[in-house]
């Protein structure tokens, strides 16, 4: 078997799993009472300028107030040799920002009481609210949007030279003015009328995002991404992928019609799995593999394991040989076990 996609879904999860020759590679996990807000832009109010941080608190309507910090203000249209990285990935979580601060310090740019249109670029952590950007991205199905960015970059797993420059050279002419793009992974190979509708698409969506703006007070939700599965069908649904499969009947017709209108040459792809006799991670053997995956301790093939504890601050990875003593030197089972962490 090649690149599958399951989609399990309860009333208090949605889970995705994207798995290559039955080895799950990706693992995408939504609670209703645990939203994910990383990509939604809100209209809000500055309620406190912090000049010796060189950050200030917005409230957008949510229980803590968000952060921003002076970096994360655009100051006008950026152009592309200011971002951090020409060739960003487009699924990055952090919107892309200048690579320079900018001069003129925080109080001379907000003020409290000031409104702003501003995106989740970080979700709440522990008692800290979110991080928020005015470098707002619109992800569609071929093409990121960045409105506050003269910008054109390309993924950089599209790794062809030529086809790097094709599409470079067929953006900057569909591009619309003082907006910038990035190119994602699914639009290698293609075709021109593709791209403009993708264009056309963000466009409107940026534009009704502004007429939002411009009648809802601050605080509001302005915009809010696609659903967990729709997101996996966006960015992760490419001609590699052999079989989709969904185990509620709602999300499969949802998805179902979303393909038949973005990618219909694929629809033949989208299954559903009836979930009466077993569930669909446990017949796939998805189950099992992520309960290991995401216990404390992880055992290696050799005998050694892995101990990973979380914080806030950090993730820590301790490697032990356990009872894997080897067989000629130290160095050796050292290596060996590391080998084997790094797989895990």
């Amino acid at each position: 078997m090649g690149v599958e996609i399951a989609m399990s879904v309860t009333r208090e999860e949605t889970r995705v799993a994207v798995f290559d020759n039955r080895v799950v590679t990706e693992l995408y996990v939504d609670r209703p009472r645990k939203k994910d807000f990383v990509g939604d832009i809100y209209k809000g109010k500055v309620i406190k300028v912090l000049p010796g941080m060189q950050a200030a608190f917005v409230d957008i309507g949510l229980d803590r107030a968000a952060f921003i910090h002076v970096s994360d203000l655009s100051v006008g249209t950026e152009h592309g040799d200011t971002l951090v990285d020409s060739e960003e990935d487009e699924r990055s979580q952090e919107v892309p920002r200048p690579r320079r601060q900018t001069a003129r310090p925080i109080e001379n740019l907000l003020a409290e009481g000031q409104e702003l249109l501003v995106q989740i670029s970080k979700g709440p952590i522990g008692t800290k609210g979110p991080r928020i950007t005015t470098y707002v991205s619109l992800p569609g199905r071929f093409l990121v949007l960045m409105p506050n960015v003269d910008h054109i970059g390309v993924s950089r797993r599209i790794t062809n030279d030529e086809e790097r420059h094709r599409l470079k050279d067929l953006m900057r002419r569909i591009r619309k003015p003082e907006f910038g793009y990035i190119v994602r992974t699914v639009c290698e190979g293609v075709p021109e009328d593709d791209l403009q509708t993708d264009v056309r698409f963000l466009t409107a969506l940026w534009e009704d995002t502004l007429k939002a703006a411009g009648r809802q007070p601050a605080p509001s939700l302005l915009h809010t991404d696609l659903s967990l599965p729709l997101r996996v069908v966006r960015d992760l649904f490419t001609k590699k992928v052999d079989r989709l499969l969904v185990d509620a009947k709602a999300e499969f017709e949802e998805v179902k019609e979303f393909v038949r209108r973005y990618l219909p040459e694929q629809a033949a792809r989208v299954h559903f799995y009836d979930k009466k006799q077993e569930g669909l991670f446990d017949h796939l053997g998805i189950e099992l593999e992520i309960t290991r995956a995401l216990s404390r301790k992880v055992w290696l093939k050799s005998g050694g394991h892995i101990v990973i504890d979380h914080t806030e601050a950090m993730t820590v990875v301790d490697v032990n040989t356990g009872r894997f003593v080897g067989k000629r030197d130290q160095e050796e089972t050292i290596l060996k076990n590391n080998l084997e962490a790094a797989k895990e």
